[in-house]
């Protein structure tokens, strides 16, 4: 990748460009807008609370559209389509870009995009499931910023297939290195700050860049989304990593129960058959 391909040129790029949302995201939106009867803001939202890119898409919408009286920040994907009407989606939000066209023939880039992006759905699972355990009322928000927490890395395979492939092989053949180093090794800067710029430059809620930012993790809510982000990457291959003990000790600090405990009810929720008092 040429040296003008740094910080600036994606965060121009990817400000300008249709960001591409994933085909079945099209197929159910397009499905469900044929169905009068089924066709309701919940039903709406719960297809594209699957969908990453299609959440920042209808983000960035609504904040270019707020009304001058708007005082608050929207952050739930309900809420957004009740303010702006589910016509505006259909008719303002593209969809008919996806993320399997762009990725066009590289079929193992493709792979690691939708992977990250599943990864990135059971983290809002989690993190919704623990705030809503913590008597969070707004527990969508916290959701939200799970799923969007990793954006930049989700966007970077679809426009920049090549270096995210040379990313994951270095880090592949040595996994002692930190993700950071590599990605600057090899982009010329993090992903995370690169996704720091794109919520500025898009205008999403302060309330977003504030729980998708580990360095507030200080901040129970932000504790929360951290650890489900993390809980989500370290469960991806199976369930022996060797970080998953910590992470049942610090999710179990956050939800106020025994590590031996998170880790029973995260076996049972994912529906892994294993003798739990084995060793892990």
């Amino acid at each position: 990748m040429s040296e003008a391909k740094g910080l600036g040129y994606w965060v121009a790029s990817l400000s300008r460009i249709n960001l591409p949302v994933l085909k079945q995201t099209t197929r159910d939106l397009n499905a469900l807008h044929d169905d009068e009867e089924k066709l309701t803001a919940a039903s709406v939202a719960g297809i594209i609370a699957r969908d990453p890119i299609m959440t920042v898409k209808l983000l960035r919408y609504l904040q270019l559209h707020k009304h001058r009286y708007q005082t608050t920040e929207v952050v739930q994907i309900e809420q957004a389509l009740l303010m702006l009407g589910i016509d505006a989606l259909y008719n303002h939000v593209p969809l008919d870009f996806t993320v399997e066209e762009a990725m066009g023939s590289n079929i193992d880039a493709l792979a690691h995009v939708l992977r990250v992006v599943h990864r990135l759905h059971r983290a809002s699972e989690y993190a919704r499931d623990w705030a809503v355990m913590l008597r969070d009322l707004h527990y969508e928000e916290v959701r939200i910023a799970a799923l969007l927490h990793d954006i930049a890395e989700v966007l970077m395979w679809c426009f920049a297939p090549g270096q995210m492939l040379e990313i994951y092989d270095i880090q592949h053949k040595d996994k002692t290195l930190r993700s950071r180093d590599v990605q600057q090794q090899v982009l010329g800067f993090a992903l995370m700050d690169l996704q720091r710029e794109l919520v500025v430059q898009w205008s999403l809620p302060q309330l977003l860049f504030t729980l998708m930012n580990d360095s507030n993790a200080n901040q129970p809510r932000v504790r929360n989304v951290n650890l489900a982000v993390r809980l989500a990457r370290h469960s991806a291959d199976d369930w022996e990593d060797a970080a998953l003990p910590d992470d049942y000790k610090d999710i179990g600090e956050l939800l106020r129960m025994p590590a031996d405990e998170v880790m029973m009810m995260l076996k049972v929720e994912e529906g892994i058959l294993c003798d739990l008092n084995q060793p892990h």
